[in-house]
């Protein structure tokens, strides 16, 4: 590519300049009876490249003229700027998430375990589900049961972050059990509104996607209470009833040791959670099944669009004074005319310079 290519009219006059370089002069003669004596004699080294010097004066104005047209080669780069969005995943891993009455690859699992599929595919992306991932935003990470945990904070690591979510186990003893939803909310307000202290600019959108399958009892905060802050700080709750309704299957251990399925009922506080969506602006959904789940996850995803803007340049590389880095390395076009005239002079100056009376 050429900024001037014009300049390439120049080269109209590299013919004509050959022919005054290159053509035989006429010169007084000295008569001499016979000049087979001087035919038979072999040239020397020096007589045979007398014609170098001007042979160089013409490669370097052609290198010259090649150089001031400006070769350029161009790399476009893309800079990307984005509005993002920070998202904190409110996971419940209370007792009650040993229900089996999901799926995966037509085998049940348990609750918690769907949940970690799917939210992990909402974070990374997944061609099944049409998620493209959060790669964009800001994804965090808290887990309830009698307690709220900040498990990871507002990051960019999304492989650490959904490590971290496989990591999460339900609760097996009976004084960390219990669902403080309130309190879990109130957390991930708290870590949400860190981020504007620690960020350079200010996260333009914040977002608190809850799952749960139970109904707040425990920790000091209403679910609703932790809403209205919620919306005062201008962040937005999802909320995700998880499981079926009426009863589901429970794996529970006997006296004798041995673990065996039993129905129990399901009760879902689901007043409360749509309030909580939608004192926010956000929006309540139930999860009976994975399929459904990862529905929700992907409504979420198109609801919560993150804002990026592509800009395009293009960086040039000036080949008349940069070099070429290609598969064989080239000189800036304007250093090998230099040299070449340079070249042209040392040797008429010296080896090659012509006597003249």
């Amino acid at each position: 590519m050429f900024y001037s290519p014009w300049y390439f009219l120049l080269l109209l006059i590299v013919p004509w300049m050959a022919w005054r370089l290159f053509a035989p002069r006429r010169r007084r003669a000295v008569r001499f009876s016979s000049l087979k004596i001087a035919q038979q004699m072999t040239p020397t080294l020096r007589q045979r490249l007398i014609w170098l010097p001007n042979a160089l004066t013409m490669a370097a104005i052609i290198f010259l003229i090649v150089g001031i047209a400006r070769p350029r080669e161009g790399r476009e780069q893309t800079v990307a700027e984005s509005e993002g969005i920070a998202i904190e995943m409110v996971v419940d891993r209370s007792g009650s998430m040993q229900a089996m009455d999901f799926q995966i690859d037509g085998e049940h699992v348990d609750r918690l375990t769907a949940i970690k599929k799917v939210a992990g595919e909402f974070v990374m992306g997944s061609d099944g589900h049409e998620l493209e991932g959060r790669f964009s935003d800001l994804v965090g990470l808290i887990t309830f049961a009698g307690y709220a945990d900040g498990e990871t904070p507002p990051t960019l690591d999304h492989s650490f972050l959904v490590s971290q979510l496989n990591n999460a186990s339900i609760v097996t003893t009976r004084n960390e059990d219990g669902t403080a939803i309130g309190d879990a909310i109130s957390l991930a307000v708290e870590k949400l509104n860190a981020l504007d202290a620690r960020q350079k600019q200010k996260v333009q959108s914040k977002v608190i996607i809850l799952l749960t399958d139970g109904e707040n009892n425990a920790g000091q905060l209403e679910p609703v209470q932790a809403a209205e802050l919620a919306a005062t700080m201008g962040i937005k709750v999802y909320t995700i009833g998880v499981g079926t309704k009426g009863q589901a299957p429970v794996p529970v251990t006997d006296a004798f040791g041995r673990q065996r399925i039993q129905w129990m009922p399901v009760n879902i506080d689901e007043e409360t959670l749509t309030k909580v969506a939608e004192v926010t602006g956000g929006k309540y959904f139930r999860a009976t099944d994975t399929d459904s789940l990862a529905n929700i996850y992907t409504e979420i995803d198109q609801l919560e669009k993150t804002k990026v803007e592509a800009k395009h340049f293009v960086d040039y590389r000036e080949l008349a004074v940069q070099s070429y880095a290609g598969p064989i390395s080239v000189p800036p076009l304007l250093l090998i005319a230099f040299v070449l005239l340079a070249a042209r002079l040392v040797l008429q100056q010296t080896w090659l310079r012509e006597l003249t009376s």
